[in-house]
């Protein structure tokens, strides 16, 4: 097994399906059938310094300690203050940095609030797409569309490769993995504590969500993900985007599926297939358990859009993104 950590010094079950606008910076929006009010915050020890916090859907990874606070995503902002009360449940101390794992909304709309705090980092294609703004996809039948993040919410801390957080007793190593779910995402891996936090390039929800627009890739999210698998630890435990507490063999499970859908539509698109024939043979019909947040068809039109190259998906097709 590689080690993890040597790459350091290196240079630089399901859930409903839901029709969102988000909020980001001065663009607000209300999510359809969804009451911010009474989502209650939820948290978790998963190991050593590491806590989980459990909000609408989305996961925060937090290391406590001595030093202070250490915050993998911030959420929506809608739930800032409730977040932050629980953070200060947690400990006295402050918080000392804020991680976006990548730049969609649901992961970093508390980032005005928080930077009020403690200084963002991100990876740097994750700051550029934050700052664009634009349309999120391809999503299939679900697109969402972000304002450009206003500048006190932009990440001041950017980096290429990897950076390395020492506080609370941690190398804490914030990794940038190939261009899969988007091409701005990070990995934080707790060594002592023998957690990772995947953000949203591992998913314990369904099919995944990969931002094609973003710079996403099936292929690129396949071999992101089994060199993650080398070189973690193998009881490491495993913090995903959305979704409970995995392990290693979850991802596997996961990787077998991606690999699986990925070659039964690279068939049929080698044989000149359409998009409308794949949808009619339900190609996807063995793998319709994964079924969730992401219909088998909006993935099959994701993995379709990514073999033959359109990139765009919804905003290329001109379907409404709903205000």
């Amino acid at each position: 097994m590689r080690d993890f950590t040597s790459r350091v010094n290196r240079q630089c079950r399901k859930i409903n399906i839901f029709l969102v606008t988000f909020a980001v910076g001065s663009t607000l929006c209300v999510a359809q059938d969804r009451d911010f009010t009474k989502v209650q915050i939820r948290i978790t020890r998963v190991g050593g310094t590491v806590y989980m916090l459990q909000g609408q859907d989305e996961n925060i990874g937090v290391s406590v300690g001595e030093d202070g606070l250490v915050v993998v995503d911030d959420d929506y902002a809608a739930l800032a203050t409730r977040i932050d009360t629980a953070l200060k449940s947690l400990s006295s101390k402050p918080i000392r940095f804020i991680i976006n794992t990548h730049y969609h909304p649901d992961h970093v709309n508390g980032n005005e609030y928080f930077q009020e705090q403690a200084p963002i980092i991100a990876h740097d294609n994750a700051r550029k797409r934050l700052q664009q703004g634009g349309t999120i996809g391809n999503l299939g039948s679900i697109a969402w569309e972000a304002k450009p993040m206003p500048k006190p919410g932009l990440p001041i801390l950017t980096f290429d490769h990897e950076i390395t957080i020492h506080l609370n007793g941690e190398d804490i190593q914030v990794r940038h993995v190939q261009s899969g779910h988007t091409d701005g995402d990070s990995i934080v891996f707790f060594p002592k504590s023998n957690v990772v936090h995947m953000g949203d390039y591992y998913l314990r929800i369904g099919f995944p969500v990969i931002d094609l627009g973003g710079g996403g890739s099936v292929s690129g999210l396949i071999a992101g993900l089994e060199g993650v698998i080398s070189e973690l630890p193998p009881d490491v435990k495993v913090i995903p985007g959305h979704g409970e507490i995995s392990s290693l063999d979850d991802i596997r499970t996961y990787v077998k599926m991606l690999k699986e859908t990925l070659a039964v539509v690279e068939t049929g698109v080698k044989k000149g297939r359409s998009l409308a024939e794949l949808k009619r043979e339900k190609v996807l019909e063995p793998w319709k358990e994964w079924s969730g947040f992401i219909s088998s068809e909006d993935y099959l039109e994701t993995l379709y859009n990514d073999l033959t190259g359109k990139r765009g998906g919804i905003a290329q097709r001109g379907t409404k993104v709903p205000k």
